[in-house]
């Protein structure tokens, strides 16, 4: 499952972007799973939860793809 992520500005910060498309209800809870690993951002492994996520990125989690697009 691919979800688009639309933001209006240059970036969104990985953790911002993963608790807005619903992915988790609370921004601890991305964290966590952000620095545990879970998260992969465009196919590799990140652990950075203020990585700067532009449009044309994908983050991966749980089975299901966020891809983040200007409005």
């Amino acid at each position: 499952m691919e979800q688009i992520v639309k933001i209006d500005t240059e970036y969104i910060r990985l953790d911002a972007m993963l608790k807005l498309a619903g992915a988790f209800e609370t921004g601890g809870q991305a964290k966590v799973s952000i620095q545990n690993g879970e998260v992969l951002v465009n196919g590799e492994v990140c652990t950075m939860r203020g990585k700067k996520m532009r449009p044309g990125d994908e983050a991966s989690f749980a089975g299901a793809t966020y891809r983040v697009a200007s409005p």
